[in-house]
């Protein structure tokens, strides 16, 4: 289980450019978990690629995790923001219509446990209505979510025309 030890040991930040060749090597340990716990179908063809995660940085979206001995050991995407693809929900409904920060790109190293916790923890408390989808193989992310208070809504489909579990917490 998470505790407020571990959360307090771990700083998260907004990303710069300048640490693009260490955040890119977070990205790549994640896609290699992600294959190694039969989650081949999400982040191929090189996504996220490096031009994709600067842009990110440039929208001030992107976020490091740091831990206590400030060695990056995560990244994602966050911002209170409309999503395009969260706009049509099918097989349910989201909870509520009101504003809404979302969370993408949770990549984490593997030298520390327990990131993905963090990201979602952290993310709800800047602002307490949250979208997020995952893939229907990433089982890790799913449980991350259920484990978080996150309740699944439906199924959204992403700009490439692939399928996402979407989710939501409110408060």
């Amino acid at each position: 289980m998470f505790t407020f030890e571990e959360k307090k040991a771990m700083k998260i930040r907004k990303a710069k450019s300048e640490e693009i060749d260490s955040i890119m090597d977070v990205f790549e340990a994640a896609r290699l978990f992600m294959r190694r716990t039969g989650n081949d179908k999400q982040w191929i063809d090189g996504y996220p690629s490096k031009e994709f995660i600067l842009e990110n940085i440039r929208k001030d979206g992107l976020y490091v995790c740091l831990s206590d001995d400030e060695q990056m050991v995560g990244a994602f995407y966050f911002k209170v923001e409309n999503d395009k693809t969260y706009e049509k929900i099918y097989d349910g409904d989201w909870l509520n219509d009101k504003p809404y920060g979302v969370v993408h790109r949770i990549a984490s190293n593997g030298k520390q446990k327990g990131i993905g916790d963090a990201c979602m923890q952290w993310c709800f408390e800047q602002w307490g209505n949250i979208r997020v989808d995952t893939h229907r193989d990433n089982k890790v992310m799913q449980n991350v979510l259920l484990r978080n208070g996150y309740t699944p809504c439906g199924i959204i489909y992403v700009a490439n025309g692939t399928e996402r579990l979407a989710f939501q917490k409110s408060l």
